[in-house]
């Protein structure tokens, strides 16, 4: 399964974005999905997950309240919806995919992941 991400680009703090992750030849509807990103420096680090119907979203403590993860299986793509963007939101963000039933935040349950698509917000 091939990922690929889109939608990055540089934004002024409080702005938003939305990036998008599609499957070149497969639909996403078998997997649950996470967005994970990595800043400068740092470890990967988990941002959302989405369940494969949908019904099921976790978010980590940072993103809570100002991200929201979605998909649409029909179109086979995966949203994160950025708002209230701050300076420290900015990284190298990935989709990800797993086979696993349920959605997780744990990095190692994701088998296949995408290039990234940076996202830097400025003060």
């Amino acid at each position: 399964v091939q990922l690929v991400e889109s939608g990055g680009e540089l934004v002024q703090a409080g702005g938003s974005l939305r990036l998008s992750c599609g499957a070149s030849g497969h639909t996403l509807s078998s997997f649950a999905m996470g967005w994970f990103r990595q800043a400068p420096g740092k470890e990967r680090e988990f941002v959302a997950t989405i369940n494969r119907n949908g019904g099921t979203t976790y978010y980590a403590d940072s993103v809570q309240g100002r991200f929201a993860i979605s998909r649409d299986n029909a179109k086979t793509r995966l949203y994160l919806q950025m708002n209230s963007l701050k300076p420290e939101d900015t990284a190298i963000y990935y989709c990800a995919a797993s086979l696993r039933p349920y959605s997780s935040s744990l990095r190692d349950e994701y088998q296949y992941w995408g290039q990234g698509t940076q996202v830097t917000v400025s003060s």
